[in-house]
């Protein structure tokens, strides 16, 4: 009954006359004003990659010095393949490769916005996919990311695109394969989808397009566990790496708990309103356009699948692992607010829209009198900062000097690629107190300080496994004098 009602002809029912377009449309002028939003945040609030991103334009580098990243260093995070390869591109650059990383991933940010509107209207309508973007741009954990140089960015952008492009023609094959193998060498997650595309495409292609495809399919199983063997020596070295890293840090959760946690992740990533507007917007697509419900439903259903097999691994149980379902919530929140487009005319659709319309000025109204921005605006200002402190103190002459006494030490792991990429050092040049490995080595060299509240709260302490000896390890150690102090970090040499 609720068919009868579509926008969309049935099949063999004649398409309705088009109407004239504009030569601008809300899509086009949505992306041109989110091109300027992120171009002027990247000059406004000059941000930095975070530790993991670091980490990989250190490797990167590393490789196009012609030696083996290193891994296996002290709570280095996973090797992300593709994101090494990107870095060691940058590496070329010099000391700004890191903004370039930044600047790329808030392009990517825009690629994911337009891949949100892409799926959002090849699965229901234009408008759903413009709310669907609008929903993303304004859950600031995902600009936040991006600000970041998170490789969660890109990675989304190329599973949603993957899945819109899928959307629009069924069983589309390689442009799909493509998308989903770069993912994979990402975040090992996209094999799965790999892995289920592949069923779904293998049966009716031709013996050509099998093995094409069965290729593309295998590139990140294959390539991951190679890096690491030429690496490491041990092709499961970041499986074992990351659930010890997950273990140690306090990141583990057991399977009775994954229900829980994914419904507070999920709540926190999209936000209550929007998580159970998205509920609602599942039901009514599947009631009203059950044919069209199909990617961003298994999409849905094969993240959050994911993120059982990896608590089930014994890897970080974190709220990033859901963010492939998070999109699929906002794409059905967008069903909520914007399926009122997939109706004809009449009082129902007259009646949804004005609900909608109501419904996002009081979102709009609630976020710009109750959201706190000063606190989005000063976790950017404190990046910004703290890297420049960073550089500022590494300037200053009795600090350089004191790096030819020895080591640079710094309170735990969360300073050491950022320190690495400032002084361009090398894996045994920077250490973290916090290793018991690194103690033999305290006794000589320079030793960093946080000295603000704000550096000490972020860079001193390891949440979930603070204790006593990170406080020690936040004092100036016996035996060395304070050299120079900049806004946030603070030095002491010892020769």
């Amino acid at each position: 009954m609720a068919s009868a009602t579509l926008t969309r002809p049935r099949p063999g029912q004649p398409e309705a006359p088009a109407r004239r377009r504009s030569l601008v449309s809300w899509p086009v002028l949505a992306l041109a004003g989110l091109i300027i939003g992120t171009t002027v945040g990247f000059f406004v609030r000059p941000t930095f990659p975070n530790y993991d991103s670091y980490y990989s334009l250190l490797w990167g580098r590393e490789v196009l010095h012609g030696t083996l990243p290193s891994f296996d260093a002290y709570r280095a995070p996973t090797e992300h393949p593709l994101a090494i390869a990107f870095s060691a591109v940058l590496a070329l650059v010099g000391d700004d490769a890191d903004r370039i990383m930044v600047a790329a991933t808030f392009a990517s940010f825009v690629v994911l916005a337009a891949g949100m509107y892409r799926l959002g209207r090849a699965s229901f309508t234009w408008v759903v996919g413009l709310i669907a973007a609008a929903l993303l741009c304004t859950r600031f954990d995902f600009p936040f990311l991006a600000a970041r140089a998170y490789i969660d960015i890109p990675y989304l952008a190329l599973i949603v695109w993957a899945v819109a492009l899928e959307a629009e023609q069924r069983r589309r094959g390689t442009v799909v394969f493509v998308l989903l193998a770069a993912a994979g060498l990402l975040r090992p997650e996209a094999w799965l989808l790999s892995g289920l595309y592949w069923l779904w495409c293998i049966v009716p292609a031709t013996w050509r397009r099998r093995v094409l495809y069965t290729a593309l399919a295998a590139i990140g199983p294959i390539v991951w566990p190679t890096v690491d063997w030429i690496v490491t020596g041990d092709p499961v070295f970041s499986l074992t790496h990351t659930s010890g890293l997950a273990e140690e840090l306090g990141r583990t959760r057991g399977l009775s708990e994954i229900p829980a946690a994914t419904v507070q992740f999920l709540e926190s990533l999209d936000k209550v309103p929007v998580f159970y507007a998205g509920v609602l917007g599942l039901v009514i697509a599947i009631v009203l356009v059950p044919k069209r419900v199909g990617w961003p439903l298994a999409t849905l259903v094969i993240g959050m699948g994911t993120f059982v097999l990896v608590g089930l691994a014994g890897l970080s149980v974190i709220d990033r692992y859901l963010l492939v379902p998070s999109l699929m919530v906002m794409v059905f929140a967008a069903v909520t607010l914007g399926g009122f487009s997939m109706l004809r005319a009449g009082w129902l659709r007259n009646v949804w829209a004005i609900g909608a319309v109501l419904i996002i000025v009081y979102g709009v109204v609630f976020t710009a009198t109750r959201v706190n921005f000063n606190t989005f605006d000063s976790e950017l200002v404190f990046r910004g900062q703290s890297h420049a402190s960073l550089e500022a103190l590494f300037r200053n002459p009795k600090v350089r000097a004191g790096l030819k006494c020895g080591p640079v030490s710094v309170p735990n792991h969360k300073l050491v690629p950022d320190t690495r990429w400032v002084l361009n050092a090398g894996v045994d040049d920077v250490i973290a107190r916090s290793d018991p490995k690194a103690k033999p080595r305290l006794g000589r060299g320079v030793a960093i300080y946080a000295t603000s509240r704000q550096s000490l709260l972020r860079q001193g302490f390891t949440p979930d496994v603070s204790t006593t000896e990170d406080i020690q390890n936040s004092l100036p150690m016996p035996g060395y004098t304070w050299v120079a102090a900049t806004q946030h970090y603070g030095a002491y040499v010892r020769c």
